[in-house]
């Protein structure tokens, strides 16, 4: 079947005005903000290929008519909300059709006794977050990408906001929704506060990529907007005395909205002019929120703590500088420079959050000794941390920087699972991780796609991520990765 026949019988079903064929649309669907495919596309090359049709729904019932007639015709999907995600999740292997689910923008029900929002799967982020701070609210959920990133993909991705501290990931956010399945029908979970009726259906499809049902709507907790804040700039004498400040501080049972704690070399580039940081190279800042009397009490022991640890306070600029550029990614900076940036969040305990660092970074610098490796903490929890990491090749051949690129993400991604952590925090898996998904999850991924088979044994839904089978005949995406990397940590 061609493009056009293929528009012609989805434009049956949501109207024509909705579907796209020609290639320059296909084009700009080919792939999301995966640096890999960045670097490949530099040489004008893709990951995968095109989507055969891009399909624009506007209702669930739209999702529903587009799931079963691509089930009768046994065509792939993906669902798609603004390609703002840096796995890979979306790229298409081979005649997938994409769903953009971007007309699906509103918000449905603000409840407001109960603190919950009803929202549409494709509504922007920046958009939502903005309607609610209008109504008194916010989402908690705040990530760099919320400007170019949708609710559901957030959902999708099992996502972390830059106050996930505070307000939990989107997996403690999220209490209901509604998607649809491989079969055409229409899952629905009610926003209850807990249950204990069996297994979470509803951590099931948060997380899912696309793999397992397409989201449609989702019920969120939502918070009033705090009536006060105290922001702390500390400068430490290292990341030791950094990092064992963020876990009293969380295993204490303070609720900071913000803890973002940076290495030396990240700390450096931060805090020129502040004399504090000569003796005390490490920067962390803790933001505190909330009712007043809350706030000046965890202020105080947030201070008497950082003074155990001989931290200076200093000033704020450094924080007011992060805040008001939060939403801008310097990724592209590098990438028009010819650079290979790029970077992974992973988590660990806070029993070996530093010889995870210190051995991550021992090892790049011996295998790559121009490659700059740094990192930085920003989102904290009682029991560990996630630690972004930021690693960058200088300008060199691609058939040279591409197996150093993947022998980096195996180095950090590898340590990750030697130190018992785990390998994603917030960006999810997609494509580039799916090679270290069974290591991820041992007996766990066997259970995974035994449930995929049961439910998509077509493998229709977004085939080939998460660690999950490609259909016959999909492009190979790792060709021009390292071939003998170790991938199983």
């Amino acid at each position: 079947m061609t493009q056009n026949d293929l528009g012609t019988a989805f434009g049956a079903l949501i109207g024509s005005d909705h579907v796209l064929t020609d290639p320059d649309s296909r084009g700009r669907y080919a792939h999301d903000r995966l640096p890999y495919a960045n670097f490949r596309a530099r040489e004008g090359a893709l990951v995968g290929t095109l989507p055969d049709v891009v399909v624009r729904p506007g209702s669930t019932e739209d999702v529903v008519a587009i799931v079963r007639k691509a089930a009768a015709d046994d065509r792939p999907l993906i669902p798609y909300g603004r390609g703002s995600g840096v796995l890979g999740g979306i790229i298409p292997l081979g005649h997938e059709i994409m769903v953009d689910l971007r007309r699906m923008n509103r918000i449905l029900d603000l409840d407001r006794e109960n603190n919950l929002v009803t929202v549409e799967a494709g509504m922007n982020g920046e958009d939502f977050e903005a309607a609610l701070n209008e109504a008194g609210y916010t989402s908690g959920h705040l990530p760099q990408s919320l400007t170019i990133s949708t609710v559901g993909g957030w959902a999708a991705c099992r996502g972390g906001g830059q106050e996930s501290s505070r307000f939990g990931k989107i997996e403690n956010i999220v209490v209901g929704l509604e998607a649809v399945m491989p079969d055409g029908n229409i899952l629905t979970v009610r926003p209850l506060p807990k249950r204990a009726s069996g297994p979470s259906i509803l951590d099931l499809i948060v997380g899912n990529e696309g793999t397992l049902a397409i989201i449609t709507r989702l019920t969120m907790r939502i918070w009033k907007l705090p009536e006060a804040e105290t922001v702390i700039v500390l400068a430490l004498p290292d990341r030791g005395a950094a990092l064992s400040l963020a876990r009293r501080i969380m295993q204490a049972g303070l609720h900071p909205r913000i803890v973002r704690i940076y290495d030396e070399k990240e700390t450096r580039g931060r805090v020129e002019g502040i004399a504090a940081f000569a003796a005390r190279p490490v920067m962390a800042n803790i933001v505190l929120c909330g009712e007043p009397g809350i706030v000046a009490a965890e202020a105080d022991l947030v201070r008497g703590f950082a003074a155990e640890l001989d931290a200076v306070e200093t000033e704020t600029a450094p924080f007011d500088d992060w805040r008001a550029h939060r939403y801008t990614s310097i990724t592209k900076q590098w990438l028009d420079k010819g650079y290979y940036n790029d970077t992974i969040e992973v988590t660990v305990n806070w029993s070996r959050v530093a010889s995870l660092y210190d051995t991550i970074a021992a090892r790049i610098a011996a295998v790559a000794p121009d490659a700059h490796f740094s990192a930085h903490w920003s989102h904290v929890y009682p029991e560990g941390v996630c630690q972004y990491m930021t690693i960058r090749l200088p300008p060199m051949e691609q058939d040279k920087a591409l197996p150093l690129h993947a022998e980096l993400w195996e180095i950090a991604t590898g340590e990750t699972l030697r130190h018992g952590g785990s390998i994603a925090h917030h960006h999810g898996s997609g494509l580039f991780r799916a090679p270290w998904m069974d290591a991820e999850h041992g007996e766990g991924m066997a259970v995974l796609r035994k449930i995929k088979a049961a439910l998509d044994p077509q493998n229709l839904f977004n085939p080939g991520k998460l660690g999950f089978a490609p259909r016959p005949g999909s492009i190979d995406p790792y060709r021009d990765r390292a071939p003998d990397a170790d991938q199983n940590g």
